[in-house]
Parts: structure tokens; sequence; C-alpha cells
């Protein structure tokens, strides 16, 4: 069994393939974390030390005990309120506005199968596949309720943690604070790896030593957000990308979220990752629960690289849903670059006839295609078709479209508003906004109060009527900014944040069970909401509004750490690239973009003869490897942020073909070689270069490396296909 529980000493032993992580219950009702990390085989609770420190409280129940203290033993659910003055996971306000909660266990259930969450997204596995841990703690004086969740994936060396509040008092209580999962580690130096960044440049690696004092990430934008990613790695001070200890977190959820690290003043180290306390005062009557989204938590001694391959594999495989979720994904071409708003519908069918000839599946129309949106200051909220722009009905257009044997996508925003529009005009009502204040605009747009119901009802029913005017099979979901004016005029405010973002994921639901064979890639100005919440409905993110090659070498490695390269929505586009003024060559744009989704944002009428011929044939070899690319095992190569190149490999999962990938990021005179050491090969086995017909045994590919030839051009780019002999 995965989980294991020894009665006599009330000790809780989860188990995956390589990991152990271990709890107990003990004399006193409290849940004390002991260990996680490695496989081990024996009772950890030796490494509990009781001593008597200064100014650390000890409970009542210890009755004299100055050496038992909460404010230094290793907790699973640390609470404001019981003496122990680090970060919490849970502050509590209850009916006399005394913050203070003091839980203790009182039971516990074992079961078969994954833990799923109402409303919210979280991993799910067959019933032979996961076990779920549920364990019950009470505050015997107010009689709140906490209902800790553990699942377990043993084959995946993945262990999830979410939490349930309930408020079973008959006095109103305020949730002030709430996190899913909370690591405690006795002893060891650790850094912490987040991934910061802003709109157009997403998830730099960077890497901070957790000094005395807390050190913090999150976001209050309503979103998970473009400046910091919910994801982070406690590595240890020797961890590399393929040695060393480190553990990952991964938050499911698309809102506001804070993780706290922090070393305390005898060297212990304790890593929070929940919900933002800012703007998050929940409360619940009698009765109410707070379920709190999941945390994902894994561990390598292998350093990041294998546990990026157990995030990847757990992402895709227990994350994703859907008819998409296995499959090779459409290729597309996008009509944002191509012609902005400035199109109608002989110019999106232009483009379908170039999809068509260039072997491109699908057409996306994007922006401007509805209410009297020429530019982004109107009619976001008016979704009806603008048939005088198009110069058809979108039926006409769609039919045409599928007559070449192209597929047709759409673009929509449905959580926003604009002033200048009939629904704002109709209903000013449905905007979050502060009574008596004046909105703070962002791209001219105000958001939708996505927490009601009646709005997300009034939005869906609009967008299901356009949807099924035609053959639709692909919607990117947008979303244009952070959020503000933080109000409602029907929940309490203090929850509104967190009711918004469930309003949008049943918004997502509710549309995927009417159109279960709709591909739904999610955007957020890009990067803005690429987080693990929203795979759970939509199985492919687009990376970044900044499609630059360059850039995207940096952005698509900080992305890979956690997140599957299935998941990544990344184009090939023009040049000068519209972000960045920067012009590369169109092989290496196309390499960039292979390490994802793969597809077009530029307009085919507009290259030269040789180009045409160029995508034609980077399309067919996209389309070779697309399987590989998309579900293979994933190698970073180099850092791109120090090294002079950017490098990647995906490695079949029977090891039978890799596919490498190197843009050349620096060129200097006289310039030294770059020798690129490859990984996930077998060491013993041949494999032959398809280009070349060289073998190499996979021990020198790993160990020496192979040296790239110099080019002289801007950003010069290779690929190589490797195949196992025999």
């Amino acid at each position: 069994m995965a989980i294991q529980f020894q009665k006599e000493k009330r000790l809780f032993t989860l188990q995956t393939a390589h990991t152990t992580y271990q709890m107990k219950v003990d004399d006193f009702g409290f849940l004390l974390h002991l260990y996680y990390g490695g496989k081990t085989k024996g009772d950890m609770d030796y490494l509990l030390t009781y001593y008597d420190r200064g100014f650390s409280g000890n409970p009542n129940d210890a009755e004299g005990d100055r050496t038992y203290s909460l404010d230094t033993l290793p907790q699973e659910f640390p609470v404001m309120g019981t003496g122990d003055y680090r970060s919490s996971a849970l502050i509590i306000q209850n009916g006399d506005a005394s913050e203070s909660c003091d839980l203790r266990y009182l039971s516990h259930e074992i079961r078969k199968g994954k833990y799923g969450l109402k409303g919210l997204p979280a991993v799910y596995a067959k019933e032979e596949e996961a076990e779920t841990l549920e364990i019950l703690l009470q505050d015997a004086v107010s009689r709140v309720e906490v209902r800790l969740l553990y699942g377990v994936l043993e084959k995946e060396d993945i262990i999830t943690r979410s939490a349930k509040i309930v408020n079973q008092g008959e006095d109103r209580i305020i949730v002030e604070k709430a996190a899913s999962a909370c690591l405690d580690f006795v002893t060891g130096e650790y850094d912490l790896i987040s991934f910061y960044g802003r709109h157009a440049m997403e998830r730099n690696f960077q890497r901070n030593q957790i000094l005395h004092g807390s050190y913090v990430i999150g976001s209050r934008r309503g979103t998970s957000s473009h400046q910091y990613n919910p994801a982070v790695i406690l590595a240890g001070k020797d961890a590399t990308e393929d040695t060393g200890k480190c553990y990952g977190m991964v938050f499911v959820y698309s809102g506001n979220f804070m993780c706290e690290a922090e070393n305390d003043q005898f060297g212990q180290t304790r890593i929070i990752m929940g919900m933002h306390r800012d703007l998050f005062h929940y409360p619940l009557v009698k009765g109410q629960e707070l379920i709190i989204p999941e945390t994902i938590l894994s561990y390598s001694d292998q350093g990041f690289g294998k546990l990026s391959r157990q995030y990847h594999n757990c992402i895709r495989e227990h994350l994703c849903r859907g008819k998409y979720k296995d499959q090779t994904r459409p290729l597309l071409i996008n009509s944002w670059e191509a012609s902005y708003f400035d199109f109608t519908g002989e110019t999106i069918l232009n483009l379908a006839k170039e999809a068509a000839e260039l072997g491109i599946d699908m057409v996306v129309m994007d922006d401007g295609w509805f209410g009297n949106r020429e530019d982004d200051n109107s009619s976001l909220g008016d979704w009806q078709v603008n048939e005088k722009k198009l110069g058809c009905t979108l039926k006409e257009l769609t039919d045409r479209v599928n007559e070449l044997g192209v597929k047709f996508g759409i673009w929509i925003e449905p959580e926003m508003i604009s002033e200048d529009s009939v629904l704002y005009r109709e209903h000013p009502d449905y905007v979050m906004q502060i009574p008596g204040r004046k909105p703070i605009r962002a791209r001219n747009q105000l958001a939708l109060d996505f927490s009601r119901k009646e709005v997300r009802d009034n939005v869906f029913a609009q967008i299901c009527s356009v949807f099924d005017q035609g053959n639709i099979e692909y919607v990117k979901w947008d979303l244009n900014r952070s959020l503000s004016d933080i109000y409602s005029l029907e929940n309490y405010p203090g929850r509104v944040i967190y009711d918004y973002v469930l309003g949008v994921y049943a918004f997502l639901e509710k549309l995927q069970t009417r159109y279960p064979d709709m591909l739904i890639e999610s955007c957020s100005g890009g990067g803005g909401r690429f987080d693990a919440g929203m795979m759970y409905y939509s199985p492919q993110i687009w990376c970044s509004d900044n499609t630059d090659a360059v850039d995207r070498v940096r952005i698509q490695y900080g992305t890979s750490f956690f997140y599957p390269v299935s998941t990544v929505g990344s184009h090939v586009s023009a040049v000068p690239n519209h972000q960045t003024g920067r012009s590369v060559s169109l092989r290496t744009r196309g390499i960039v973009a292979m390490a994802g989704t793969f597809g077009y944002e530029l307009d085919p009428a507009k290259l030269s003869a040789k180009e045409r011929e160029e995508i034609k044939e980077q399309i067919r070899e996209y389309k070779k490897y697309a399987e590989l690319i998309q579900n293979g095992d994933y190698y970073r190569l180099s850092d791109p942020f120090h090294d002079p190149y950017g490098a990647w490999m995906f490695v079949s999962k029977d090891g039978r073909q890799a596919l490498v990938s190197v843009v050349v990021l620096e060129i200097h005179g006289n310039m030294p070689v770059n020798y690129v050491h490859m990984k996930g090969l077998e060491a013993d086995s041949l494999y032959e270069d398809m280009d070349t017909k060289r073998c190499y045994y996979g021990s020198d590919l790993m160990e020496a490396g192979m040296p790239m030839p110099s080019a002289m051009e801007e950003y010069p780019t290779y690929q190589i296909v490797l195949r196992k002999k025999g």
C-alpha cells in the first residue's frame, strides 16, 4: 500500500516509487511532520528534538514541560494561535474577533483512488493508480474542522495536498489566510528557485538562498500573473540540473497565490504554498466549507531535470483532460499578427487558402470579429458576429474554410467588458466596481463579476449562440488585464477573488462539457495565467505574447521546469519581430516554435517563394516528430541565461529516437566551439545521426558531447535526429 498507518505510534507513512513522506500524531494530538525525501524504511520520529528554548511558548497541555513548543517542532499544518511564531498555513478570525485556532487530530480515513475537489481543478487518477489519506483535525473551542487531503500517485512520485475548512460552530468565522501545503525541514540549507517576469518576458529563472527571515512571492492581480508563477523548487545548495536533492511545489490555481519560504531562529526551513492573504477574508457560517486549491509535491535526488520530467508526466497524464490530451494538436495559423483588427471574411478565407497550400491544419480568427470592434476600445461583452465586417455569416465563413480542408478557430475574451458596449449600457451592475469610486481601467476595459452566476450565464449564452453557428473546432480564451476594484454587489468582498476564479472554472467546465471536441487554448496576454489550474480545462496555453525566437528560448526554458511541451503554445512569427524588432532566420524561428504546440503568426501572402517552400518543409518535419515532441521525455541541455547557446532534446519513451535542438545565442569573432552534452540516451547503445549517418555511443554523446559547427550568421540553429541502432 502507498499509505500506511501505525496505530500504536499514530504514524502515517506515504510511499511513492522513490520517496517517503512521514508524519505522526503526538501525545497532545498535534500533527507533526517528520520527513519527506528519498526512500526510507524506518520510523523517522527520532529526528524530533526537545529543548527548553527561550521565548518559545508551551501549550497548556504540556503542564510545565518547557521543552515542548510548537515554535520549534516541524508541523503538517501550522496555524496561528498555538505559540508557533513562524509563518502559518491557516489564520482564523473567530466570532469574538480573536485570531486563534488549536487543531488536534480526531480521525483519519485511507481509501483507494484520488480525491477530487468540488469546483476546483485537481490531479486525477484511476482507482488503482492512487490512494487518498484524509485526516480530520478540530479546534475544540470554535468547532472549526480542517480536513487535510493527501493524494499519492505511487508510480509517478507525486503527492498532492489540499485542505477543506469547515465551520461546525455557532459563530461566523473569517478565514484570513489559508494554504494547502507546508513542508517543514529540521536540517539543511536551501535555495528557493522561482520564476519571475513581466508581460512579454515571463518565467525567468531565479535562485535565492533562503536566509533567516521570510522570502515571499505571489500575486495580488486576480490571476497567477506574468510577474510570478505559482510553482517553485526548494533546492539543496549543491542541486543542479542533473544532481542533488530538490522539492517541487505547484499550486493548481489560477488566481492570487502566495509562497513563503522561511529560515527560522534555529536554521529550520519552512515553505508554505496557498492563497494570498491580501484581498482574502473568507466568511464561513455554521455548516459552510472552504476548499483550498491543491498543491502538487514531488521530490528528486537527481536534480531539476528529473523533477521536471515527473511534473511533465503528471500534468500531461493526470491533469490535462479532453479529446486533445493525448492527440497531436492541430497546427494553426492565427490572424492576429497577420492583420490585427483590419480584416474581413475574405481576409480570413485567403489566410485559410494559404494555410491549405502550406499544409497548416487550422486558421484562427482573432480579436475583431464581434460587435463594433475595430480596435481595443469597444465591444467586449457584445458577443454577436459583425456580419457587415465579415461580409457573410459565420456559418458561411466556416463552411468555406472547411471546404478547403482547413479547420476553423476563434478568439474570445469572456471575462472582460468595454464601457462602449451594449452589455455595459444594459447591465453596468455586471462590472466589478467599488460603489462610489471611479473604476481603474486597463487596456480601456473593465472586468465582469464572474463570481456571479447570472453574469456568467449571460456571457455563456451569447458565446454559445456564436459557436453554434458554424463548425468551430478551437477557441482561444484570452484575458488582457489584471483585476482591480475588488467588489461584488452580491458577495462578501473578501471572498470575491476566490469566487471569481471558481466562476471562471465553472464557465470553462460548462463550455468543455457542451463542446467536448473543441480545443481550448488559454491565454492572458500570453503567459499571465500560465498555471496548472488552467491546464485542467485547456491542455495548451499561449506561452507569451512575445514571439521573438531568441527571447522565447529563455521564456520556454523557464516554463519547462514544471510544464510539459504539450501545454506550451508557440508560433513562428514575422520578422522584424513585432515585439522586439529583431530579425531571425525562418529556420531558427521554426526550431524554437517546435518546442511547443507549433503554429504560425504571420501573413503568408507576404512571404517569398523560397520562404513558402521552407515553411512547407518545416511543417513536414514538425509533423514527422510531433508525437515525440508532445509525449517524449524532455531534457534541458543548457542554461540560456548563462550559456552562449540554448539547447534541449526529446527522447521517446522507448528510448529509440531523440531530437536535439540548439540555438546559438552569442556570436563573436574567432568563436570557441560549443560542445553540447546530450542526456537520456542509453550509454551502451549506438545512435545514428540521421543526417550525417555517423553512429555514436550514447555514453560518448552524454560524456564528451557533440561539437556544433561554426556559422557566419546571427543565431544559427541546429537540429539533430538520433535513432538507436538494432
